[in-house]
């Protein structure tokens, strides 16, 4: 369960990154790392 936890920090780290730097949407960000924007929240 451990490495699930952790490989869902680097997405939501990596998602956060492209909105903040890249001004990407959520919902765009989301599609290019393949998650479901809810998982995000």
């Amino acid at each position: 369960m451990k490495n699930r936890k952790t490989y869902l920090k680097e997405i939501k780290l990596d998602t956060i990154a492209l909105v903040r730097d890249q001004n990407y949407c959520v919902a765009k960000a989301a599609r290019n790392v393949e998650v479901s924007a809810q998982v995000l929240n």
